[in-house]
């Protein structure tokens, strides 16, 4: 049962989603490893509903960027928790992650993400 999610939402250059797939996919993997009980990212296909904020202005996505929506569920926060600890602690993440916030070229950047863990409302 998920019962627990991290949410997130976070701007990326459109030319590089290729890239950020590749990553992202093996990323998936060392959640699920870590407890996890799935692992979804989708790009915005549509941004409009008349009196809303969108998702591009939440991450002030510019001209040229994709925005990133997705959620790892979990059976509980405590899961979470412990999975959250597991892949900071895993050395496959610092190396995946490498190329996506190298500063020649930055494809992610933290700080224009959004995040929270949610627990079951409805």
């Amino acid at each position: 049962m998920h019962n627990y999610i991290d949410g997130f939402a976070l701007p990326l250059p459109t030319a590089q989603l290729d890239i950020y797939k590749k990553v992202a996919s093996q990323v998936a993997e060392i959640w699920k490893e870590h407890g996890a009980l799935s692992y979804k990212e989708y790009v915005l296909d549509d941004a409009s509903l008349e009196g809303t904020c969108s998702f591009l202005e939440l991450v002030n996505a510019q001209a040229d960027e994709s925005v990133i929506f997705g959620w790892v569920s979990f059976a509980s926060r405590e899961a979470r928790d412990q999975a959250n600890t597991l892949v900071a602690a895993d050395p496959r993440m610092e190396a995946l992650i490498a190329p996506l916030t190298d500063p020649s070229r930055v494809i992610f950047d933290a700080g224009r993400m959004f995040f929270g863990g949610f627990k079951a409302f409805v």
